[in-house]
This record gives structure tokens, sequence and C-alpha cells, in this order.
């Protein structure tokens, strides 16, 4: 029997064929990971095939191609190849077909194309062979299929489809039961490897400099500590700098006396597929790798996603965040686990939170696609690019990265998650991680009570102020620091004594304010 779809994707595949029916010839198909794009794009071929249409379907790495062929089979579908080492069938009704094999044959410009499908289209499509593709066959239906419509390049989606069709968010399949809740953990605010002196080449950062930054030993043990503390025991996968880096990291949990290997890009396929029967199996119980398990990974059983490598693109984020959040409930599951000493959850957020789905286009001066992202100053309030570093009013200067710590990780949490919060011992540590951030990184105190109603949708109780810096026993010396700190916000603030009595009392206590002001004359 082939594999029955949930409501969702059937409604998914129905809202294609009403864009189709429209006379839209180019569509995008975003399905977020998990939401189950091999048995969307399963079905549509199926339906293709019984519709006598010839359908081309690429793929950009080999184990793909076998994947790919084996949901083709649950359907009942008859496919040919055009992938060194697999069978040519020319006469089959759907094509198979590796771009990079294709980049070395010809024959399949001549094949009577009706539909191409481009799986991992966000690589697919923008390879030279994807571009080739979408020329050679101007009259065909051309179907693009990611879960992160966004990407690096200059070029986006939207300037090569017309229009798209989504599954649900990844929010709303975690409340249906398709996809396992989460649980975020990540270093300290000031924590996590110092990049600083790390360049962005062709949009994210430099692997070179990535690996001075993040292949050290003191980084190592320090996941390996956090890991045995937070989720010993659980199914883990690693994504890591470059191979050497997840090398060394397999070799670490070893020496703590943890079953661990690694996946390579040369590893046979059969490899690794035993791997991650072993990883299933708990025979080892972690997987380290560089970019082999964040596309084409499929083993529900994971619970643990630790990201060791830093970057910049919102697409491989998420493709590694959801390599964790597919639902297992034969091997007793409950939730998925990020541990994030790479900072990218600060960097470029959480899948919960995203609401919904769109085509972005290149940036032109039109004003195209979506608008660029902005941030407020923490010292005068206006609103400047994100990536302005000195404010143009007021001179803050931003601090762009944070330094090397190696303190314990602390549970963070998206923002659809911090709204559902209710515990207010929870809530009022999360305001006081704000209000210690503000005061460290010296921002205005106002910028804690901000952050805080953005991320958990509420005002701060009064009686949390309290204690929420010094923890309710300041030395003499904190307490002059702090009133110096008052005094300097409130002049970029624009604000009176009274303000600064008030901030002051509101932190040490009532009467503390006259107690400091007799210190000062005592001093």
């Amino acid at each position: 029997m082939p594999p029955q779809l949930r409501p969702y994707q059937v409604d998914l595949i129905n809202d294609l064929y009403r864009k189709l029916n429209e006379g839209h010839k180019r569509v995008a198909i975003i399905a977020g990971t998990g939401a189950g794009k091999t048995v969307i794009s399963g079905q549509i071929c199926a339906h293709a095939e019984g519709a006598g249409k010839r359908l081309m379907f690429l793929v950009h790495l080999d184990v793909l191609v076998g994947q790919t062929y084996e949901k083709m089979k649950s359907f009942g579908l008859h496919c040919g190849f055009i992938k060194a080492g697999w069978e040519e069938n020319r006469e089959a009704p759907i094509q198979i077909a590796s771009i990079q094999t294709m980049a070395k044959r010809r024959w399949w410009k001549q094949w009577p194309a009706d539909v191409v499908f481009y799986d991992e289209g966000h690589i697919t499509l923008f390879s030279q062979v994807g571009k080739s593709v979408l020329k050679t066959f101007p009259n065909a239906v051309h179907l693009v299929m990611t879960a992160t419509p966004e990407r690096l390049g200059k070029e986006q989606l939207g300037d090569y489809m017309d229009t798209l069709v989504a599954s649900p968010v990844p929010s709303d399949l975690q409340q249906r039961g398709f996809l396992a809740a989460m649980k975020y953990y990540s270093m300290p605010a000031d924590g996590v490897a110092n990049l600083q002196e790390v360049k962005t080449v062709r949009g994210d950062y430099d692997e070179v400099g990535l690996k001075n930054a993040c292949d050290r030993p003191e980084l190592i043990e320090k996941i390996i500590q956090e890991w045995q503390r937070l989720c010993p025991g659980k199914r883990t996968i690693a994504f890591c700098v470059d191979i050497e880096h997840a090398r060394h990291v397999a070799e670490a949990f070893r020496a703590a006396g943890i079953a661990a290997d690694t996946v390579e890009g040369g590893t046979p396929i059969k490899e690794r597929q035993r791997m991650y029967q072993d990883l299933q199996a708990k025979t080892i119980l972690v997987l380290t790798s560089c970019n082999v398990i964040s596309i084409g990974f499929d083993e529900p059983s994971v619970e643990v996603g630790l990201m060791l490598r830093p970057t910049q693109s919102s697409a491989m984020h998420l493709q590694q965040i959801g390599r964790v959040m597919r639902i297992s409930p034969q091997t007793g599951k409950q939730y998925g686990i990020i541990l994030d000493q790479a900072g990218n959850l600060e960097r470029l957020g959480f899948p919960e939170d995203i609401k919904d789905y769109y085509l972005p286009h290149q940036q032109d001066s039109s004003g195209g696609g979506k608008p660029p992202p902005t941030k407020p100053c923490p010292q005068c309030g206006r609103i400047v690019l994100s990536f302005i570093v000195k404010c143009p009013d007021c001179s803050h200067q931003w601090i762009t990265e944070r330094t090397l710590n190696l303190e314990d990780m602390v549970e963070i949490y998206s923002v659809e998650q911090a709204h559902q919060i209710t515990d207010p011992t929870i809530l009022r540590e999360m305001f006081h991680g704000y209000r210690r951030r503000a005061y460290h990184l010296g921002y205005a105190p106002t910028l804690a009570d901000h952050d805080f109603n953005a991320k958990c949708g509420r005002q701060p109780r009064k009686e949390w102020y309290f204690g929420s810096i010094f923890q309710g026993r300041p030395t003499p010396q904190q307490m002059l620091d702090y009133l110096q700190y008052l005094k300097k916000s409130a002049k970029r603030l624009g604000q009176r004594e009274d303000w600064i009595i008030h901030e002051f009392e509101q932190e040490i206590g009532p009467g503390s304010f006259q107690r400091v002001a007799n210190l000062r004359q005592a001093l």
C-alpha cells in the first residue's frame, strides 16, 4: 500500500493543483522539515504518472537518489535514472536525475519532460544545471520543493517562481502532534565562541576562521560536560565546522566513555546506513558530521542536536533543527533538544516563531522582496538597519560578537514558547536575565522591560525588579557603580533625578538611595 497522506498534505497538493489550474507554471512548494516532503513529492509524482505525464526529478546529493527511489517504489512508480551507477531507462515516465551526472550527459535535453520537480530546490534550481533545465523546458511545469525558501545568495526563489503553496508552519504542526515539542539550551548572554576575527565569505562565516574559533579542546570538553548534564544517554547528532572538527568531537566523546562515530561526505551509502541504524539501536549515541546530516538525514529517533558550527544561513540553521523535530513514538521520544554552543538561535531565531511562508525576492531598486531587518538603538531609541554597528544619532556602538566563556548552558525559549509560560519563577528568571544583560552591556534598564515584553507578551511584575542584578546583596561599591550606570542612562534618555531614585530603589530596595547618598558623602 502507498503511504497514507496526512490531511494537511492532501490540502497542500490540492492547493498546488488549484494554482496550476489558474495557469501558473512555476510553483514553489514550501514544506518545513518534518512536514513530509518525500511523501508529498511521491504523491505528486504518482498523480503525474497516472495522468500520462513525463516527470524529471532533480536531486543534488547521491544519497538522495536511493531515498527518492525508495519513496517512488512505495507508490508503485516506474523510474529511470540519470545517475552514474544506476540503470538508465529513457522510456520510464519518471527520471530521477543527479545534477552532477546531468552535467556530463546530454540526452536529457531531448527527453520530453512535461513536469520538472526540483528537490531541495533552494540548491538544485540555483545550480548551473538547474538553470539550464529551466531554460531547456520552457513549456513544462516547474515545481520547486524546499523547507527553507530563503537563500544566502542574491538570487532568490521569487525571482524564478510565480507563486507558492505551503504546509502549516512548525508551531502548527507541533500542536497537531506531527512535530516534536522542543527544548533549547544556549550559553549565557556573553558566552560561546568569539567570532570577532571571523570574516564573512559569500554570505556566511569563513570556514577557516570558524575552525580557529570553534575547534578548540576547551569548547569540545564543555559541550560534552553539558551533554552529560542535560541529556545523557540520548541519541545525538552534532553539526561541526569541518570534518576534522567532527572527528575531534567524536574522539572526545569516546574518550569520555560515550560511543560516537563520524559520517563524512566520502562515507559509502551502505556505511552511512549502518551508522544510522547503530544510532537508532543506541549502539552509538553520538554521530558527528560536517554538512552531511543537515540534509537528507531521516532518523526520527534522534533526540538531541549539538550546534557547534556558527552560521548566518537561516536555511542551514532550520535544516539542522529540523533533524531533531521529527516525532518517534516507537522509541518513546518525548521532545527534541538543541544544545547551541554556536549562538545560532540568538542570531537566527526559532522555527516555532515562523508565522507564515513567503517567496523571497532579490533586493533591487524598486524595493521588491522582504523589508530589510531593523533594530532599535538601546540608548536613544532610533530604529536603524540591523547591520549598523554605530548609531548615527547618539554614536552608541553595538557589541557585535560574544566572547568565549565556559559557563553552564541555560534553557532559552522561542517567542511562541515564551508566550505560553505560566510559571512565575521561570518568567522572573528570564526577566532577571534581561536586566543583568542590559546592565553588564551598559544599556539603559528600560531595554530589559522592552525585550521581556517582546519575548513573553506581558509586562514584568513590580516585585521582580528587586535583586534582579545583585541578588539583593550589593556591596557598597556595586551600589555606587549602579548609581553611575543609572545617571548615564538618565542622561541618554532625558530623565530627571526622580527617575534615577525610582530605578535605584526598585533594584536595591526602599530607602537605599539615601543610604548610598550618605555613603558617597562619607567617601
